[in-house]
C-alpha cells in the first residue's frame, strides 16, 4: 500500500517537510492548512515541488466546523469550501478532510447534518474533489466513526465518505468489538485512513491529542488491529500518518521521516499486509567497545571488576578484557579527552548475522561500512538512532566467523580460575537516549531487534524526572538481550554528557563486592536513610541488612518473591558499571532504587 504522511507530524517549513518525507522515502503527503497558509510557495509551486520530489498530495486538511449549522452560517461555509476546492485544484488534490463540528453553535440533528454534508459533496463534485468526513474523539455531537458512517450513508452521495482516524477511534476504549462495526463501512467510501499511536494517559482526550500522539508501535493503542480490519473492508487507499507532538515539532526533520515510515513498515509487517526478513532476537551481548583517548583508570577499573587482559586486536589499538562470558573491548584509537571513556558499540549475538543485517537494513537501520583490513573478521553493523553502533557477531560458534579471532593472544581462563563473586556475563546495557531520540528508540530497538519493551516508568531525579523502559528478548525478561533506554529532561545538550552503564551478572553480589573492594575498586556511597527505609519495606535475614550498609548495596523484591541486589562504581569518563545478581526470576532493574542511585551519583 501506498506510504503517506501529514505536513503537521514534522519540523520546519513546507519545503523543508516535503523534502524530509521525500528523502526517506514517502510516496505522498497530506498538506495542512497551516503550513500551505505559511508558506511563500503558491499552491502550484507546492504542486511542482512535490511532483520533482516524487510525492502526490493525497489530502488537504483540515475543513471545520462545517456542518448542522444555522443557515446563515452554513452559507458561509459554502462560501469558504468553494475558496478551499479552488485552492485544492490548483495543488493538484482531490480529497478534503473534514472533521465533525466542535463549534458550540452547531445543532444536535443528524438530518440537519446529513443535508448540509450533502450539499457540500455537491459543491466539492463540481470541482472533481471528494470529501472525507471524519469524527473527532471531542466532537460536540458526532464523536464515534460509527456515527459520521451513518450521517455518511444517509446522505448517500458518491462524494461523500468517511476517513478514518485510528486516534480517534482508539483513545475512546480498547475493546474490539468497537472496531467491528468497521466491516459494515464499504470500502470504496473508506475515502482515507489516518494513523497514529499514542502513550496510555489519562488526560483531557484533545489535550493528549494534540502533544502526545505518537508513531504505530511507539505507544500504547492497539494500531495493528485497526489497519487490519479497514484492510479487510476493501480500503486500498494510503496509510497515512496524522501525528502531534511537541518534541517531534522540534527535532530534526529528517531523521523523524525515517523513523516515520519505519514505523509504517512494521506496522504493515504486523498487520499482515507485507512480509519482511523474520526478526533475529540477539540472545546477549557479545562485547560492549569503550573509546578513550586515556585507557589508565578504565583499565584500572577493569583489573579490579576482575578481568583480564585477554588479547590485542591484530591491527588497531584495541584490547580485549574478559572475565566469564563477560567481553569489554577498550579502543585507544578513537574518543577524545574532554568526553573521557564512552560507550560507543555494543556486540549483538546472533544466531544469524547476516540474517538480522538485512532485516535492519530492510527498516531502513543506517549500515555501517565495514573499517577493516584484509585480514578482519567481516562483521555486519548499524547504528542505532542514539548513534551507538550495533554489531551482529556469534562468538565461539563454529558456523559462522569468530570475531574474536581478531584479537591475538586470546586465552580463555580455565573455570578453576574462575573465584568465587567472580562476573558471569553482561546483564544489561543502559544507554541514554537524546531527548530527541526516545521513542524512535523504543520503535527501533522493538522492530529492527525483536525485542519486547516493558512499561514506560518516570523516575525520580534531583532535578527532574527520569524516564525509563527497557526491552528484552526473553519472554518474561529473565533470559536473552535486556536493553535499558533512559531519558533524561536536562537542559539542551546535557544528555550527551551523562553516563551509560554497563550492568555485569554475577551469582554472589556480597562476594563479589566485597572481592572488588579489597581490589580498591570504590563504589558508590549509599545514605545510611535508605538502609533505614529498606528495613521498614523489607524483613531480611539476620545480618542482611547490615552487609548491604556495609558494601553499599541495593535490595529489591519483586511481588512474585524474585530478588534482585546491585551496586555501582564510580563513573570514569563517561561509563560506569552496576554489578548485578538476580534471583528468584526477578525481571525488573530495580527501578524503586533509582532515585536514591541518582541522587547518589548527582553528589
Amino acid at each position: 500500500m501506498r506510504r503517506s504522511i501529514a505536513t503537521v507530524s514534522l519540523s520546519g517549513s513546507l519545503a523543508e517537510k516535503l523534502a524530509a518525507a521525500a528523502r526517506a522515502g514517502f510516496d505522498g503527503v497530506e498538506i495542512f492548512e497551516n503550513d500551505l497558509v505559511a508558506s511563500p510557495l503558491s499552491p502550484e509551486g507546492i504542486r511542482a515541488r512535490s511532483a520533482d520530489l516524487g510525492l502526490t498530495i493525497d489530502l488537504y486538511q483540515p475543513m471545520r466546523d462545517v456542518e448542522a449549522m444555522p443557515k446563515e452560517t452554513f452559507a458561509g461555509n459554502l462560501r469558504r469550501a468553494e475558496r478551499k476546492f479552488d485552492v485544492m485544484r490548483r495543488l493538484g488534490t482531490d480529497t478534503l478532510l473534514v472533521c465533525s463540528n466542535v463549534s458550540p453553535h452547531a445543532v444536535d440533528d443528524d438530518t440537519l447534518a446529513t443535508e448540509q454534508l450533502a450539499r457540500l459533496a455537491d459543491l466539492a463534485q463540481d470541482f472533481g474533489i471528494r470529501v472525507a468526513y471524519e469524527a473527532l474523539a471531542w466532537g460536540r455531537h458526532v464523536s464515534t466513526y460509527d456515527h459520521a458512517w451513518r450521517i455518511v450513508e444517509k446522505a448517500d452521495h458518491p462524494a461523500l465518505g468517511v476517513c478514518l482516524d485510528s486516534f480517534h477511534i482508539l483513545s475512546r476504549g480498547s475493546d474490539p468489538k468497537d472496531l467491528e462495526g468497521i466491516a459494515d463501512i464499504p470500502g470504496e467510501k473508506i475515502f482515507f485512513l489516518q494513523l497514529a499511536d499514542a502513550p496510555l494517559m489519562a488526560m483531557d482526550v484533545l489535550q493528549w491529542s494534540r502533544h502526545y500522539r505518537c508513531f504505530p508501535g511507539q505507544g500504547g493503542l492497539d494500531v495493528t488491529s485497526l489497519v487490519r480490519h479497514v484492510v479487510n473492508a476493501g480500503y486500498r487507499g494510503p496509510l497515512s500518518l496524522e501525528v502531534f507532538n511537541d518534541v517531534f515539532r522540534q527535532a530534526d526533520a529528517g531523521s523523524t521521516a525515517v523513523d516515520a515510515l519505519r514505523s509504517l513498515i512494521a506496522l504493515e509487517e504486523s498487520a499482515g499486509i507485507s512480509s519482511l526478513p523474520a526478526p533475529v532476537v540477539p540472545s546477549g551481548v557479545a562485547f560492549a567497545e569503550l573509546a578513550t583517548a586515556d585507557p589508565e583508570p578504565m583499565t584500572g577499573l577493569l583489573a579490579g571488576l576482575g578481568f583480564r587482559r585477554a588479547g590485542r586486536h591484530t591491527a588497531k589499538p584495541v584490547e580485549l578484557w574478559e572475565q566469564g562470558e563477560a567481553r569489554i573491548l577498550l579502543n585507544h584509537g578513537t574518543g577524545s579527552r574532554d568526553d573521557g571513556t564512552t560507550l560507543t558499540a555494543i556486540g549483538l549475538e546472533a544466531s544469524d548475522p547476516g540474517a538480522a543485517a538485512h532485516r535492519a537494513e530492510s527498516l531502513l537501520a543506517p549500515v555501517l561500512p565495514q573499517r577493516r583490513t584484509s585480514y578482519d573478521i567481516p562483521l555486519d553493523a548499524i547504528a542505532a538512532p542514539d548513534g551507538t553502533e550495533l554489531f551482529f557477531c556469534a562468538t565461539r560458534r563454529p558456523e559462522h566467523p569468530d570475531w574474536a579471532s581478531d584479537f591475538t593472544g586470546t586465552t580463555r581462563p580455565r573455570a578453576a580460575d574462575e573465584a568465587v563473586g567472580s562476573i558471569t556475563g553482561v546483564d544489561h546495557v543502559a544507554l541514554t537516549q537524546p531527548w530527541y531520540h526516545f521513542d524512535e528508540a523504543v520503535l527501533f530497538h522493538r522492530a529492527v531487534l525483536g525485542l519486547s519493551p516493558h512499561e514506560s516508568v518516570d523516575l525520580a531525579d534531583p532535578y527532574g524526572l527520569f524516564r525509563s523502559r527497557a526491552l528484552s528478548g526473553g519472554t518474561d525478561g529473565t533470559c536473552g538481550l535486556r536493553l535499558v533506554l533512559n531519558l533524561e529532561p536536562s537542559p539542551a545538550g546535557e544528555s550527551r554528557t551523562r553516563a551509560q552503564h554497563i550492568a555485569l551478572a554475577t551469582d554472589d553480589l556480597t562476594a563479589t563486592a566485597r572481592r572488588i573492594r579489597a581490589a580498591g575498586v570504590e563504589l558508590l556511597k549509599i545514605p545510611a536513610n535508605y538502609y533505614e527505609d529498606l528495613d521498614a519495606r523489607h524483613e531480611l535475614a539476620p545480618g542482611e541488612l547490615d552487609t548491604y550498609r556495609e558494601l553499599g548495596v541495593f535490595y529489591d523484591r519483586d511481588e512474585r518473591g524474585g530478588e534482585f541486589r546491585h551496586c555501582y562504581t564510580a563513573t570514569v569518563g563517561r561509563v560506569f558499571f552496576e554489578i548485578v545478581q538476580r534471583t528468584g526470576g526477578y525481571a525488573g532493574f530495580g527501578a524503586a532504587n533509582a532515585p536514591v542511585r541518582l541522587a547518589a551519583q548527582r553528589r
